[in-house]
């Protein structure tokens, strides 16, 4: 893989000229080099800026390969909103001005720079001089853009972080797997940039230069969007634009328990039925790597091992019988050294080297230590038996795959489609998700269904499962799983499961104390999984500890009603389940140095003990009331308290004006009744949104200082001190009480 580097023989584009106009596009010429850009009203605050050849901008007839490619990283192709161009003269300096709606950008003709502005105000410009540049980086055409940073900039995204969630001072690439990135940068002065494309791009956060941002892409045509707006609104319209994930439907929503490595599945369905004997909730089992199937040596039946699942159909039961839906890994590859490999390769079906050698990956957990070669899934035979190979198995009642597929693919390999190198490293983790997902839900209406992966890719997002790392077993573990959801959230990834513990790890740091502060955080997040291994069980601590658990449990399945109501308004928004502080209040800096508390949801504040102790500091952020979920007092915003926290207490804040909907107690989905899936309601003061919950439909209307709800029928409600209920119907009035 080429070593990070900036552009050689650099252009820089230091002039505009003005071309043409329309109500759709905007065209100007970049200098003398023959280069034209392109600007367009793509939606709402979003520009988007192409540049390059005019004859790459405007193809004829785009080739099959960039039309794949356009379709994996763009959900919506064509602008939807319209640009009014004016031009600028003030004696200073000539340019034009872009307007649409209240979002303006601004270009200046010579020397060339862009000004972005929203109500007047400037939230983002360029760096002048070195706005924008083409050239070559030693692997092909290549541009640059600069941004001007001030101090005001705090800069999120851009992909997985452990550690601060403002990425100043960073570099990243998107083809390097140890950086986890992701193409979404926003800042909280209301500017964000995405740049579309499937190759290298190289993200320079302030590092070499503490006041500038510097994306590097490569490629023939640059192809970039600029947002405008909140950070919710940016996350908004990037989704809308790349794509949403989809529906994980309920039983995925329960309990995990993950498989010890090396563990018997008859040890494993030990462990379920003392879940069960316990009254410890659990939904799914993960099996452990390697692959419990796969293609077979010399033919390419596609089958279970037989010495690890002698008996596939009655493995399946026992686990439905218990009520647990079974989860098993999966990998894209054939074993090197047998029959079969070394048929695809004459065929052609593997990823191949410039002598037309099928390329040999070192083993891995799930190929069980054996080295293996990569289907060519750029093929779409090859894409298509490894799909429907996947869907007979979900037919036969696997509850969902998990796979990682983001392999450091050497520079030299080339895939049937003509993808190498940069492009693809990014595109193969994107076709195995992809072929995957089509597998477990794409035969189904609507789509529903799960593919657990922690590979990171541009539109990742449109997959709702994504695997959390396995960190440790102390207080660092606990702060570095929660800090990587925030990330992802800020990256417009809706979703990550935490690992309670890691059975790859020593288990020596895990006390009590740890453990059930680990698992109160999880109950109040997309979800979690348990480890089988013995030390990291509930049955592993005292009875004290046990009945902790159990408590904690319960609340888990009562918040599953809300919690899949997120991750459904995530279809709708691209607003994740946990979110940090930054994209919830980007206009409380105050807040945003709290950066381990994180809104679950638009109605609950979390903030979970990272450190041993009962006492807690909390910041409640300001242009809201909050009401303690455990006392029930209410909090002024902009205000900070230290809180008493047992554990069987989590630091957990309502919002003024929101519900939370709570369920009934379960031990496992099932025993969920769709016709009743709610049981309670809290009320924190009164009410002027409509909650958040599963197949919402609960109504919230205001008049005459009461709200008026609809959907409420049978539940019991609990409203704020000072509030008084009255029922007629089917509507509930909530008053003042007199």
């Amino acid at each position: 893989m080429p070593p990070k580097s900036d552009l050689a023989h650099v252009t820089q584009l230091a002039s505009l000229n003005f071309l043409a106009s329309k109500a759709t596009r905007a065209e100007f010429s970049l200098g003398d080099a023959g280069l034209q850009l392109h600007i367009e009203p793509h939606a709402p605050g979003v520009y988007r800026l192409r540049a390059g050849l005019p004859a790459a901008l405007l193809p004829e007839k785009p080739s099959a390969r960039a039309k794949a490619h356009a379709e994996m990283l763009l959900a919506r192709e064509e602008p939807i909103s319209e640009l009014f161009v004016s031009s600028i003269a003030d004696g200073t300096q000539d340019g034009w001005r872009l307007e649409q709606g209240d979002t303006v950008l601004e270009l200046s003709h010579s020397p060339l720079q862009f000004a972005v502005y929203r109500n007047e105000d400037c939230v983002m410009q360029t760096r002048l001089g070195s706005t924008l540049a083409h050239g070559s980086d030693g692997q092909g055409n290549a541009w640059q853009f600069d941004i001007e940073l001030d101090g005001d900039d705090a800069l999120h995204g851009a992909g997985l972080s452990d550690g601060e969630l403002d990425r100043r001072g960073t570099e990243i690439i998107s083809d390097v797997p140890t950086d986890r990135a992701l193409p979404l940068l926003w800042s909280t002065k209301g500017w964000g940039v995405y740049a579309s494309s499937v190759d290298r791009i190289q993200h320079d956060i302030g590092r070499s230069d503490a006041d500038l941002y510097r994306l590097t892409v490569q490629g023939d045509v640059l192809d970039l969007f600029l947002f405008v707006g909140e950070p919710a609104e940016i996350l908004n319209q990037y989704t809308a634009l790349t794509g949403r994930a989809g529906q994980p439907g309920l039983w995925p929503m329960g309990v995990w328990l993950d498989q010890a490595p090396g563990q018997s599945v008859d040890e494993t369905l030990a462990i379920v039925r003392r879940f069960r004997e316990q009254q410890w909730g659990l939904d799914v089992v993960q099996l452990a790597q390697p692959a419990p199937f796969g293609f077979q040596a010399d033919k390419p039946a596609f089958e279970w091992n037989a010495d690890r699942v002698p008996d596939p159909r009655q493995l399946i039961t026992q686990f439905q019988e218990a009520n647990i839906q079974l989860v098993a890994p999966s990998f894209p590859g054939v074993l090197a050294g047998t029959e079969l490999f070394d048929e695809w390769e004459d065929r052609g079906w593997l990823l191949i080297d410039d002598d037309g050698n099928a390329l040999a990956l070192p083993g891995c957990e799930a190929s069980g230590g054996r080295p293996f070669g990569l289907l060519d899934l750029t093929n779409k035979d090859v894409y298509k038996l490894w799909s429907e190979r996947h869907r007979q198995l979900f037919d036969d009642g696997l509850g969902g795959p998990t796979c990682d597929a983001q392999f450091d693919i050497p520079d030299g390999i080339t895939a049937r489609g003509g993808e190498s190198g940069a492009v693809l490293r990014t595109v193969y983790p994107m076709l195995a998700r992809q072929a995957l997902f089509d597998a477990v839900a794409g035969h189904k209406t609507p789509q529903e269904g799960i593919v657990c992966s922690a590979d990171l890719f541009p539109s990742v997002q449109r997959f709702a499962w994504q695997t959390g790392p396995q960190t440790g077993n102390d207080w660092q573990a606990l702060e570095h799983t929660l800090r990587t959801a925030l990330s992802l959230g800020d990256s417009g990834v809706p979703f990550q499961a935490h690992s309670l513990g890691s059975a790859a790890h020593s288990t020596a740091g895990m006390t009590p104390e740890l453990y059930i502060r680990w698992l109160a955080m999880s109950v109040f997040s997309a979800n979690f999984s348990f480890q089988s291994l013995p030390a990291l069980l509930p049955d592993a601590f005292d009875a004290e500890t046990r009945e902790l658990v159990r408590h904690w449990l319960q609340w888990r399945y009562r918040l599953i009603p809300y919690v899949l109501g997120i991750i459904e308004d995530a279809v709708r928004s691209g607003q994740p389940v946990q979110r940090s502080m930054a994209l919830a209040f980007p206009n409380d800096p105050v807040a945003q140095v709290w950066d381990t508390q994180y809104l679950l949801g638009p109605a609950l504040l979390v903030a979970p003990p990272l450190r041993p102790g009962k006492q807690v500091q909390v910041y409640l952020p300001e242009g809201d009331a909050w009401w303690d979920l455990n006392t029930g007092w209410r909090y002024e915003g902009g205000t900070t308290w230290t809180i008493e926290a047992g554990l069987d207490t989590l630091p957990v804040f309502g919002r003024e004006g929101h519900m939370l909907c709570l369920g009934p107690t379960a031990q496992h989905s099932g025993e969920f009744n769709s016709a009743r899936i709610l049981d309670e309601v809290w009320m924190f003061g009164m009410p002027e949104h409509s909650p958040v919950v599963m197949r919402n439909k609960i109504r919230v209307m205001q008049m005459q200082g009461s709200s008026y709800i609809k959907g409420l029928e049978g539940l019991r409600i609990l409203p704020s001190e000072g509030l008084e209920v009255k029922r007629r119907g089917a509507e509930v009035r909530i008053s003042r009480a007199r």
